[in-house]
């Protein structure tokens, strides 16, 4: 389904749930991304006051998750409508 992230609180609760329906750690997944567990628990408790993006997109990765820049004002694609129909269907 498709995720919209509005802000770092959104990113980090995303992060964590996914995580946890892995069943990974903290511990495994920052060992994995090669970050600190600190630095994971910071990500997701949004406490984290500056994070590099190139660990944000690893973090994602790991778990499969896409990130994506866009424009604001762009309109979903065909895809996006189609996923977004079939995950509320």
């Amino acid at each position: 389904f498709i995720e919209q992230i509005m802000d770092m609180q959104e990113l980090g609760n995303l992060i964590a749930t996914t995580r946890k329906k892995l069943k990974l750690t903290q511990a495994d997944l920052a060992q994995q991304a090669a970050i600190g567990r600190v630095t994971l628990s910071l990500i997701e408790n949004n406490k984290i006051a500056e994070i590099g993006i190139t660990k944000i997109i690893r973090l994602c990765e790991l778990l499969s998750l896409e990130f994506t820049v866009r424009p604001k004002s762009a309109r979903p694609t065909l895809q996006q409508l189609l996923a977004e129909e079939n995950h509320h269907g």
